[in-house]
């Protein structure tokens, strides 16, 4: 079907995410038109976020049993308007849902979307600059508990007037697309926007949150306020961050006590994390190589693993279509939420040694039978995290083909 939105006529269609219908652009058709070009789709709408969508309802709705109480919440590029209505539809205990999003054609597609859903009472919208809305909401009787920014590329833009819109004890839901950047591909244009040094290695995709969640602390800190990462995730495309900010000096001090360094060795792929600045002379203890580095960047928990217990549940609860994968991700994050900073891919350490690809499995049940720590991790399917050096490991990774 078609809608008219504003001058421009677009085809759109009917989609269902959870229990909530909405209308979307339909790319399909709009293939067909003349000129047509994704960056020039009239509304902006990922349907390969669902996932992260789905999360984000589970993550609000863990939180607001927590607190106990109605929720304000609040999504400042609201695209089609779906994150902020799934809200208001499939998470119970929330008073008010403001979304907003500067693109005319966008505020007349949400307008029509929660006619449709029939949330009108709950749900606001406004037609304004990002940073301009939440600027609005910075006095202390207008804040959020909830402000959820998922951007194309960079939240960094936003940071600092989402920290200002949120409640002490809230909790800021950022996504970061940008990863060329972020894994090291660019590593100054990491530097320009997040503040530290990215660095290509076999765990680049944790660097990447670990550099968001530095950026967000570093922010935060400008404002007496400190961080704590209740959840965080990554996707092929993007990773993920969910922050509960405290105010206060005391607070603010103890969060960038999580600040700090990781040196990484290309030779033996020995990494160290440490909380001094890096020098590009440094060698390697295990090698003699030199090592290069990333950040400065957040080296401390990336998920709660209480609150991953409490997330565990409520994916029992809801039904999105996708429960039996969100559980094993929930259940992954829950279980390596002690593990220290990086992880090993076995198939980057056999490729690097020369030698056939022994079962993940084995290799973690080695280095626990050798009195060392393992996990699974959800940041690679082949990835461990553990407490031993990249010696033990490549030596267990040996072993486990015998």
């Amino acid at each position: 079907m078609s809608e008219k939105f504003g001058e421009c006529l677009f085809p759109v269609k009917k989609i269902v995410e959870g229990t909530t219908e909405f209308f979307v652009p339909d790319f399909c058709q709009m293939k067909t038109l003349k000129n047509y070009a994704p960056s020039k789709v009239p509304v902006f709408y990922n349907p390969s976020m669902k996932l992260n969508r789905d999360i984000a309802i589970l993550i609000l709705q863990t939180y607001q049993r927590i607190v106990n109480r109605n929720l304000v919440v609040s999504e400042p590029l609201a695209g089609c308007g779906v994150r902020g209505i799934r809200f208001a539809k499939e998470v119970s205990g929330l008073s008010e849902v403001h979304l907003n999003d500067i693109n005319p054609e966008a505020f007349k597609l949400i307008k029509h979307n929660i006619e449709v859903n029939d949330v009108d009472d709950a749900v606001f919208l406004t037609n304004e600059d990002a940073n301009l809305f939440l600027s609005q909401h910075d006095a202390p009787h207008k804040r959020f508990d909830y402000i959820d920014i998922d951007p194309f590329g960079t939240p960094v833009h936003f940071l600092d007037s989402a920290i200002r819109a949120l409640k002490n004890k809230g909790v800021l839901a950022l996504t970061a697309t940008d990863l060329a950047p972020l894994c090291g591909v660019y590593p100054t244009a990491a530097l320009r926007k997040y503040g530290g040094f990215s660095l290509r290695t076999e765990y680049s995709q944790e660097i990447a949150l670990r550099l968001l969640v530095g950026c967000l602390a570093f922010s935060a800190a400008k404002q007496d306020i400190g961080v704590n990462i209740i959840f965080s995730h990554k996707n092929n495309h993007y990773v993920r961050v969910y922050a509960q900010i405290g105010r206060g000096a005391k607070t603010t001090n103890r969060s960038l006590k999580n600040i700090g360094f990781i040196y990484h060795c290309f030779e033996c792929l020995n990494r160290i994390v440490c909380w001094t600045h890096p020098k590009n002379s440094s060698k390697c203890d295990e090698c003699g190589s030199t090592l290069r580095f990333a950040g400065p960047l957040w080296v401390g928990k990336i998920a709660d693993k209480d609150f991953c217990e409490l997330v565990e549940i409520e994916v029992c609860q809801k039904r999105t279509g996708d429960e039996n994968r969100i559980r094993k991700i929930v259940r992954l994050i829950k279980d390596e939420s002690d593990a220290p900073p990086t992880y090993f891919v076995v198939d980057y350490i056999c490729d690097k040694l020369s030698i056939p690809i022994p079962p993940l499995a084995k290799v973690i049940s080695l280095l626990r039978e050798n009195n060392h720590k393992a996990w699974f991790t959800h940041f690679h399917s082949r990835g461990v995290k553990t407490d031993a050096t990249a010696k033990i490991v490549m030596e267990m990774v040996r072993k486990a083909l015998n």
